[in-house]
């Protein structure tokens, strides 16, 4: 059984008719090249410079025109979409929620867990954590794990979701530019791949606010398609038997000893 899947990257800004303007064309795109699935960066229908009142001002619930707009591509598509998008939550606050999109319905949300409060920034100055859930939809077969950004540094996140049954690691993310963060990003995107036996495909924003470099990791580490620093697309096809063949070399699931307890505070 194969899966054909793109990561896109581009430069989210303020204006969303714009930002969905150009989701609309790299889905196109992505389609014309074969993708049934297609993951989008962090935040890819409004970002801003800076984690301020922008945010919570043009949030939206996820019954919204956004995410009306975003299933309506993935209906006109056929595909499934998963994007990230700021979702009201009241009080001066937002979700920063991922949406899993099949032809037309919204099938999964969510919320990050792991917030981005380091580095100099402060995503929780307006941003609610949500609590630990292991998502996991089914494309095709394939069950696929819905991750954010920051969430990729804590690699119980992504055990939690293989336990869960994903095989497919999504990593929607606006990783932040910075000393060592082009390093630590291809690091651990390798590293949660190989260590879980696990497909990875990670869309990032490009410059300013991300540093592109989106990618399709098979569960090797292997890169099966990248993009640079450029708005694009990363297309590559997945195959079952790949999988199958690596989880029977390297048992690494079923040797290991411990178990993800989630924190209670």
């Amino acid at each position: 059984m194969t899966l054909t899947v793109a990561v896109a990257q581009y430069a989210p800004g303020e204006d969303k008719a714009v930002n969905l303007s150009t989701i609309a064309e790299l889905l196109a795109q992505a389609v014309e090249r074969g993708a049934e699935l297609v993951i989008l960066p962090e935040f890819a229908v409004f970002a801003a410079s800076a984690m301020d009142d922008r945010f919570v001002d043009s949030a939206e619930p996820l019954q919204g025109p956004t995410v009306a707009r975003l299933a309506a591509l993935s209906a006109e598509h056929g595909l499934t979409l998963v994007a990230g998008v700021n979702e009201a939550a009241g009080r001066g606050r937002i979700h920063n929620a991922l949406v899993a999109l099949q032809g037309g319905q919204l099938v999964a949300v969510y919320r990050k867990a792991h917030l981005y409060d380091a580095f100099g920034y402060r995503e929780s100055d307006r941003v609610l954590a949500a609590d630990p859930q292991a998502t996991v939809l089914d494309v095709n077969g394939y069950g696929v794990g819905l991750q954010t950004c920051y969430d990729l540094r804590f690699p119980e996140s992504s055990r939690a979701l293989v336990d869960a049954g994903a095989e497919l690691l999504a990593v929607p993310a606006a990783w932040a530019p910075g000393p060592l963060k082009e390093f630590h990003w291809n690091t651990l995107l390798r590293a949660r791949a190989i260590e879980n036996t696990v497909y990875v495909l990670a869309a990032d924003q490009t410059p300013p606010a991300g540093i592109g470099n989106s990618i399709i990791l098979d569960p090797m580490g292997v890169a099966l398609a990248a993009a640079g620093e450029a708005p694009g697309l990363a297309v590559a096809r997945l195959e079952r038997a790949r999988l199958a063949q690596v989880r029977e070399i390297n048992p690494a699931l079923k040797a290991r000893r411990y178990r993800v307890v989630p924190r209670s505070e």
